[in-house]
């Protein structure tokens, strides 16, 4: 009975993460060194990146003339400067053992991040195992140095900034990660909401301010050459995937898929479930209606409150979930944003620690078959839907629950 008691305090208890952390850190060190030793790197991109990048030194900063053997550069400007500095540290991108070892390293740094705002949230032990054995999240780092890793580390950054309130540094982490992939806005509403609860109205529009400032300084050099094609290949917000790439609706069919009926209908289900998650979990800590909420703000009414650090997680994370759902294509890189975020996500909907592990389970599959099949859609669009909808079924005790708890933890802190 003493190890059975045991064991359910290591698995529950999140005191046992201070030191539970550090051991999946050096476990995952290990197998990052075995991944590179034993796994061959996987040419996709980066050949392409260091082309674009070498086109980009040589002097070029019309966006649309910047191009690679798989195609033209399609990432604002932070993406050109980070990929720069690997250029140089890896020999024009000829020193690929050394290429791997530094997102090897990427990976631990974000890691160790990722369990910061778990440990932070006060999320329980039993998570966190998961966060170490993705076969994916692995790839996209070690094998294949997409920019998702940088991008990544950028967006978990922000999210701990958030989680310590330090607004500003916060705002401009998330502005910088998005001019490396764009894919970093989906959390946007969510920032929103949060300085607006955390801040009022006039300091969150001077922190929104700050974000596209950060992106007009990034893009200074482009914006002087070709301001609308950098625009245009940066943020192409209308850009047509194609469907022998789609991780996610494949199910749906190519005609489908490429129908611009099908795009409109998941824009506004995306609004829709933005909408929904406002006012059934995210506007918990004022205890207010959407109606009266937006009158007590636009009126001054509205007075600052604190905010918990697991409510700040779970608010961005399911921002993020949302957007990934409703997406019209997802490609396999974008499992970097998703997979540190689906343990807490799953907890958030209150699942059985069997049945969070089963989703797991289950999602990380469908994400590592490739190329994907119907099946593996659904069960990636599935295990996506289970999370947001789990959340917003639990919303309206979840952030008031977890408000008020966490809320009495760091206020004994």
């Amino acid at each position: 009975m003493d190890w059975m008691r045991f064991f359910k305090d290591l698995c529950l208890n999140p005191r046992h993460t201070v030191w539970l952390a550090p051991l999946l850190v050096l476990g995952d060190a290990f197998l990052c060194t075995l991944i590179i030793w034993k796994i061959p790197y996987t040419e996709i991109d980066w050949s392409t990146y260091m082309q674009q990048i070498a086109l980009y030194l040589a002097g070029e900063r019309d966006y649309t003339r910047i191009k690679g053997s798989t195609g033209p550069l399609v990432y604002p400007a932070a993406h050109v400067y980070s990929y720069s500095f690997l250029y140089h540290l890896t020999d024009e991108g000829r020193d690929i053992f050394f290429g791997q070892v530094l997102f090897a390293a990427l990976y631990l740094v974000t890691l160790v991040v990722v369990l910061a705002c778990y440990r932070q949230s006060g999320a329980p032990p039993y998570l966190l195992p998961l966060l170490v054995l993705s076969k994916r999240l692995h790839s996209i780092f070690v094998l294949r140095l997409f920019n998702d890793g940088l991008a990544a580390l950028a967006m978990w950054f922000a999210v701990w900034l958030f989680q310590n309130r330090k607004w500003t540094a916060a705002v401009a982490v998330w502005s910088v990660g998005v001019g490396i992939k764009m894919t970093l806005l989906l959390l946007a509403p969510a920032v929103a909401v949060i300085t607006v609860l955390s801040l009022s109205l006039g300091p969150s529009i001077r922190l929104g301010v700050v974000a596209l400032l950060i992106q007009v300084l990034l893009a200074i050099p482009f914006l002087q050459e070709n301001p609308a094609g950098y625009v245009a290949r940066a943020f192409e917000l209308t850009r047509q995937f194609m469907f022998k790439w789609t991780v996610n609706w494949r199910f749906v069919g190519e005609e489908l898929f490429l129908s611009r009926r099908f795009s409109l209908t998941l824009l506004a289900i995306h609004f829709v479930l933005l909408v929904l998650f406002v006012a059934l979990g995210w506007l918990k800590p004022v205890s207010s209606r959407l109606p009266e909420f937006i009158q007590n703000l636009l009126t001054g009414r509205h007075r600052p409150v604190p905010l918990s650090r697991s409510y700040i997680m779970a608010a961005l994370l399911s921002s993020l979930a949302i957007g990934l759902l409703c997406a019209r294509s997802l490609h396999y890189q974008f499992f970097a944003y998703l997979s540190w975020a689906t343990p807490f996500l799953l907890w958030q909907a209150d699942l059985h620690p069997v049945l969070l592990y089963a989703v797991w389970a289950a999602q990380e599959w469908s994400w590592n078959t490739y190329p994907s099949t119907n099946t593996s859609s659904i069960v990636v669009v599935l295990s996506l839907a289970i999370q947001v909808f789990g959340v917003l079924a639990n919303g309206s005790n979840a952030f008031a629950a977890t408000h008020a708890k966490q809320g009495r933890k760091e206020h004994l802190q």
